[in-house]
């Protein structure tokens, strides 16, 4: 492990599926931690302060969607999601509590891994950019880029990583139609459309949190952020 090595908190209460994620994880360089339940998670959450988090949805204690909205509660953090679910309604449910990205098990580590490395790069490109527009204002929409805050009529809102991302890529293109495709490459890096309805969940949770008006569909294409300038 290098020393400032990002920090990853692996939660899964299947012992050989931790560690062997573990190990993959430890040996790119991250420095990992293990929970193996739900209040055990939360606590070591607040411990080492991740910089993401890999969460199992099936834990004892409380499940995963229970972990995932109490540490978004506290810290907006990424977060990928395991799931032994096919059904796409969990996975969405998972998504709406605040997850950024979802596997479903049985995965490969090499996979997981691979996740992991595109949600933080994402992050650090975030941030990257950021520092270049620190302010955007779009009618009543204010987004404060630097300390990642977003309020609308003067009313503060809660995004969790992803949604702040996604609503920042919209409203640098006020507007202009995204494609669902290349939101899904742009701020995923999924080359594929396999995950569109991740798209959808986190656009659903923005108008949830922000007014149902905020964001257009356009049906068969992707969305378009309406507030005027």
């Amino acid at each position: 492990m290098e020393p400032g090595a990002r920090r990853i908190l692996v939660v899964e209460d299947e012992l050989t599926i931790a560690e062997a994620v573990a190990a993959r994880l430890r040996a790119e360089g991250f420095a990992v931690d293990l929970a193996h339940d739900g209040p055990s998670a939360v606590t070591a959450f607040e411990a080492t302060e991740p910089d993401l988090v890999v969460l199992d949805v099936m834990l004892p204690g409380f499940d995963g969607l229970e972990v995932c909205r109490r540490i978004q509660s506290k810290r907006p953090v990424p977060v990928l999601m395991v799931t032994a679910r096919a059904d796409e309604t969990d996975l969405l449910v998972g998504l709406g509590v605040g997850a950024d990205d979802y596997l479903t098990k049985p995965f490969s580590i090499r996979e997981l891994a691979a996740r992991v490395h595109a949600l933080l790069r994402r992050v650090e490109r975030a941030t990257q950019t950021d520092s270049d527009e620190s302010r955007i204002v779009l009618g009543d929409l204010e987004i404060d880029t630097t300390e990642r805050r977003v309020s609308r009529a003067g009313v503060a809102a809660q995004l969790t990583p992803m949604e702040f991302d996604l609503l920042v890529h919209l409203a640098r293109r006020p507007r202009a139609v995204q494609p669902r495709e290349r939101l899904l490459a742009e701020l995923w890096s999924w080359s594929d459309a396999s995950g569109t309805r991740a798209v959808d969940s986190h656009i659903k949770a923005l108008r949830r949190k922000l007014g149902a008006d905020l964001i257009r569909t356009v049906h068969g294409v992707g969305y378009a952020l309406e507030v005027a300038k």
